[in-house]
This record gives structure tokens, sequence and C-alpha cells, in this order.
């Protein structure tokens, strides 16, 4: 007879109590363990719309009394279904209270519809139609309080649109719940590249694409969390929005939407221009941000600071001269400077050597077609700064800008940090940390795009559909997230000892093993948990769930 293991890891054999009126009997799938001085018991599923002879013969079968060793016809599996990554994902869903943070009734059906696409999306991706499709595959709907066919336009469509107009009250309290007065607020934006037509959108449009995909319309996404990068908030803005032209509304939103006064804004340098950095201020908000290498360049030529600050070792800090208040954080990183030097160093020899190959060649062809394909080489390498260079009778003559170069050599991996930041609230190294900090919001990027939950391709063509896919997306990460932070043990011992390889994607991936057989024993159908491995054990555990 198979053995199912309890808490404790000892196993304990499966029986049948029969409980109820003989007439209106029922039986409870249980097995039996000692904990200390006392017998315990653990309760694995309920049997009713069976007569009490087949309870009976259901119990003798338990107890090994029925079944010949070997027979196939007693015993068989008439179905599995993938169970343990989808009962995860909603119970851990359900603890964390996002349920009820999508909507104050958590038993309507909309909502559970929802945490379903939360989930599946956290464990399947693709569309919602192919979804929909897999509830012969997976209990996942089921655990939604869907049985048989799912119906895609009521359950998933319908859910989108009902959840779509609770989107900023779902913020507010996600807010209410992560964040805090004075507390570092994380933004950053990216594009999501697009496929198909969209005549008719407001939102999708030709733009500077970050995934480098030439030709493609697009939508821009910013996203909010707070200072562990759990995020509290989505934005979705037309593909041609510039960086720093998002800046602005999320401020006086996140004050106003949020209801907090007391803000101090991370964000990169793409979107804190110094325009910008003063109008945030305006606006009664604090700023962490870096400065580009123009205006590092800047601060030297106005010898606010110097070369010899940077230090690979410690954080100088130097204050603005003209405004005190403004706090400028010298750092260098010795791996960095390494890299770009190196880069730097590469990128100029191949410079060399095509700008060679042009001077050699035989046909050379006018001034112009010369100057041209000289240009298109510079271009192609970007190191045209470091060049002089003349065309003149056909033939060209080029020289390294060696003092240039050195300058520029001497900043690499030189960066400033800088803030308003009052040094009694946040010292040079808090400031330093809060600005690495958006690493979180890059790390969210790439599990909404690539990662694990594949925010493209989309599928919907309508705006109000689009952006509640990403929405929806924006949700499953913050499930993911949640997840993530009661796994740590785990990913801390990734690869140590006999421990296997763990990612995200790994820890889903083990728990689809967990499955829910459909069996049949002598004629009498129950649904049977398949045991759990000493993997999927630790992960329950961790999560603290209870399948």
């Amino acid at each position: 007879m198979k053995k199912i293991k309890n808490s404790n890891q000892k196993p304990a054999k499966v029986h049948l109590e029969i409980q109820g009126h003989r007439k209106n009997p029922y039986g409870i799938l249980r097995s039996s363990y000692r904990e200390g001085k006392s017998i315990k018991h653990k309760t694995y599923g309920r049997l009713t719309g069976l007569d009490i002879n087949q309870l009976k013969l259901l119990r003798a079968a338990l107890q090994g009394d029925v079944i010949a060793k070997g027979s196939k016809e007693a015993l068989k599996i008439l179905a599995s279904k993938e169970y343990g990554a989808s009962v995860t994902a909603i119970k851990m869903a359900k603890a964390e209270g996002l349920d009820e943070i999508i909507y104050s009734k958590p038993e309507d059906q909309w909502v559970k519809d929802s945490l379903a696409m939360i989930a599946g999306r956290l464990i399947y991706q693709g569309s919602k139609l192919t979804l929909s499709h897999n509830w012969q595959n997976t209990c996942l709907w089921e655990l939604c309080g869907i049985t048989g066919p799912v119906d895609v336009d009521k359950h998933c469509y319908l859910a989108m649109d009902k959840l779509y107009k609770r989107k900023n009250a779902i913020e507010k309290k996600l807010a209410k719940k992560h964040l805090r007065e004075g507390q570092l607020i994380l933004y950053d934006i990216t594009s999501s590249y697009m496929e198909g037509e969209y005549v008719d959108s407001e939102i999708v449009k030709y733009g500077y694409n970050r995934d480098q995909k030439k030709g493609h319309a697009q939508i821009v996404i910013g996203l909010i969390c707070n200072d562990k990068g759990c995020p509290v908030g989505v934005e979705i803005f037309p593909g041609n929005t510039q960086d720093a032209t998002t800046v602005m509304g999320k401020i006086k939103e996140i004050k106003e939407k949020y209801e907090i006064q007391d803000v101090i804004f991370v964000g990169d340098r793409g979107m804190t221009t110094h325009s910008k950095i003063d109008e945030i201020r305006k606006e009664g908000a604090k700023v962490i941000t870096a400065l580009n290498h123009q205006q590092i360049k800047e601060l030297l030529k106005q010898d606010i600071i110097q070369l010899g600050l940077f230090d690979d070792n410690n954080i100088v800090e130097v204050n603005d001269p003209e405004n005190p208040e403004i706090r400028y954080c010298l750092c260098r990183n010795p791996n960095t400077a390494k890299r770009e030097t190196e880069t730097r160093i590469r990128l100029l020899t191949k410079t060399k050597e095509e700008l060679k190959k042009i001077q050699q060649s035989k046909r050379k062809g006018s001034d112009d077609k010369l100057g041209a394909r000289v240009g298109k080489v510079l271009a192609k390498h970007k190191m045209g700064k470091f060049i002089e260079w003349e065309v003149k009778n056909k033939e060209l003559s080029f020289s390294i800008k060696n003092d240039l170069f050195n300058k520029e050599e001497s900043l690499d991996g030189c960066y400033i940090i800088t803030t308003d930041v009052a040094k009694e609230k946040l010292n040079t190294n808090d400031v330093v940390k809060a600005y690495k900090n958006l690493a979180f919001v890059e790390i969210a990027f790439r599990n909404l795009k690539t990662a694990q939950l594949e925010i493209r391709p989309v599928y919907h063509k309508y705006d109000d559909r689009i952006k509640c896919h990403v929405f929806l997306c924006m949700l499953a990460y913050y499930l993911q997230w949640h997840m993530q932070q009661r796994l740590v043990p785990i990913f801390e011992n990734d690869g140590k000892g006999k421990n296997r390889r763990w990612t995200f994607k790994s820890i889903i991936d083990c728990l689809k093993g967990i499955r829910q057989n459909r069996v049949s024993l002598n004629n009498i159908e129950f649904d049977q948990m398949t045991e759990l491995t000493v993997d999927q054990n630790e992960i329950i555990n961790l999560l603290n769930i209870r399948l």
C-alpha cells in the first residue's frame, strides 16, 4: 500500500473513517501519526455519494484486504492534472490578502477569475484563450470555483474589464500596505514592442525602442516600487513618450493618489534632467538620481569636484557651494573602469583598422564618397570624437586625439549620485544604496518582459484591455515578489553542497510536479494528490502554506 508522509516526514498509512447516518454516510481519508505523547491526524479528502457497502469496500481496500498484489484492474489512475503550482499561487495570493485588495467581496466569481489569470500568468504565460482551454490539464480554474469548460469571454475578458475599473482603488490599497511617509519610492520606465496593427490605438505608437526592435510600435510602461522592490503601481503611456516627461505627473499622483506627502523620488539619469529635478522639487519631493557624463564634466570644469576625489574604496561627499543642500556622492567602480577602458581601446583599434583599409583601397572614388565611407566607420564604432581626419585629393589622413582619449579614460568607472535629502535623514552610504536599489525595478522589468511573466506578445487590440493585461502582469509580479521573499533560504543556498540550482522558474516547475490524480479503486473514484518530494516539501514549508 502506498504511504503518504506527514509534516514530520514519518510514513503514515492512509485509512478511511466512515461517518454520518447509515442512509447518508460519507468517508474521510486520513492518516494518523504520533507527535510526542499525542496522536494527531492529517485529513486528505472527503468522499460522498457512496453507499455504506461501497465505503466499507474502499476501507478494506485501503487496509490492503481487497486488492491483490499486482492487480491492474482494481486500481487505476483515470486522469492527472497539475495541482501544486496552482494551489500554491492561489493560497499565496490569499495569504497576502490580494483577493481582498482586488475587491472587498473576494467570493465574487470575477475576483476568483482575476486570481486565476494572475496565477496563470505566473505559471503558464500565453494568451487568455490558451489559459481558458487549459482547464482539462490544470486544477487552476477548479480551485477558483469553475468546473468544466471555461468561457474566455465570461471568465477572462469580462473579469479583466471589471478588474481594470478597480485599478486605482487596488493601487491605493497596495500603496497603503507597502508605502509609508518618508520612504524611498523607486520609479523607472521601459517599453514593450507590439505586433500587428493598432489603427485606433492612442497608446501604441512608434518611439525610442528600449528593446532595440526597430520597425515595431510600442507602449511605454512606468513601474512604481517601494524601497525593497515590491510593486505598488503601474502606468501605461503612449509609445512615443520620453523618459523625463513621465516624471512630473507621477510625483503629483503619488502624493495625491497614494496619500503620501513626504516623498523621496529615486529615478535614473534619463528621467531626471536638471529642469525636471527643479520641477520635482517644486512639487515638494526630494530627489535621488545620478549625473550623466556631461554633467560630471561640467562639475569638473567649474572646479566643484576634482578627479582625485574619486576613490575605489570610499565614497566622497561634496556639497554644491552655491546650493549647500545639494549633495554629490562621488564613487568609482574599478571593475567598471577596467571594462569601459578595454571596450574603448577595442573599438578604437577596430576603427583604426577600418580606416587603414580605406587608406589602402585602390578604388577610392571621389572625396565625397571617401568621406562618406569614413563617416560610416566612425558612426559604427562611435569613436569620431577621438579621430582627427581629412580627405584631400582622394587621400585619407587621420590621427588619434591622445589627450582627449586619456582624459576620457581618467573618468572610466566614475559616477556621481546626487540628492537634496538631508544628511541627518540619509547618510552618504544610504544615498548611494538608495540609487542602486533601482536595480530592483530593473529586475521587475526583466521578469515582466522575459524571465517569468512574458508580458509580450500582447494578444489584445483595445487600449483598455492592453492596459489591463499589463496591470495583470504587475499583480502577478507582486505575487512572485512575495513568494521570493519567503524562499530566500533556498536562493541563498543556490548551488551549495548537493542542492540544485534554483531560479523562480525552476521553483514553479518543481511545484508543477505535484499532481492531482483521479483514482478508480474497484470502480470507486476519488482524488489523490501525489506524494511530495523532498524539494517540494521544503518549498511548501518555506512558503508557510498547507496543500
